[in-house]
């Protein structure tokens, strides 16, 4: 079996805000991450529940979900051509609804990264 590529969006500055907002979280949110991108590479597309989930009415966007030390984190990210998955916009979440902001920057970098990468 092939495994699948995890890669992270770069903006054109350079700036790499996963990466960031991982970098920022605490050792149990961050070791859960790892753990969850680890089963993307191998299982790709057959990570589900409660690991992961596709955003309603938004069928490119999936969610990495975590709990860690009292928060709810999600990192959202894309299933790309080629056995890819881009990882595009982390938050912490502090309600039941993911907000509508969030997605839409994930969405902005989804774009982005097409029309630069793609």
């Amino acid at each position: 079996m092939t495994n699948w590529d995890i890669e992270f969006y770069k903006a054109e500055s350079g700036n790499i805000p996963v990466k960031k907002f991982v970098d920022s979280l605490p050792e149990a949110a961050q070791a859960k991450f790892i753990f969850i991108l680890d089963l993307l590479e191998k299982y790709g597309l057959e990570v589900r529940e409660p690991y992961v989930k596709t955003l309603k009415g938004r069928t490119k966007l999936k969610e990495i979900r975590i709990k860690a030390s009292g928060n709810i984190y999600r990192i959202l990210y894309f299933p790309a051509k080629g056995r890819a998955f881009i990882m595009l916009h982390g938050f912490i979440k502090k309600g039941d609804k993911t907000p509508v902001n969030e997605i839409e920057t994930a969405e902005r970098r989804l774009k982005d990264y097409i029309n630069r990468c793609i």
